[in-house]
C-alpha cells in the first residue's frame, strides 16, 4: 500500500494531475499506520500479520 501510495504520488506530480496526488498522499498516510500498528504487535482487523 505504501509503495502504490509513493506510485501515484509521483505521477500526480509529474503529470500535475491532484486526484492522483490526493489519493497517492491518503495510501501513503493509512499504509504506514497499518505498518506501525503490525510492528508493535497490535491486532488490526482481525489479523496479527498482514502478507
Amino acid at each position: 500500500m505504501i509503495i502504490l501510495g509513493i506510485i501515484l504520488l509521483i505521477l500526480g506530480a509529474v503529470l500535475d494531475i491532484g486526484i492522483l496526488y490526493t489519493i497517492g498522499g491518503i495510501l501513503v498516510l493509512v499504509g504506514a499506520i497499518l505498518w506501525i500498528l503490525g510492528a508493535t504487535g497490535r491486532a488490526v482487523g482481525g489479523r496479527r500479520h498482514f502478507f
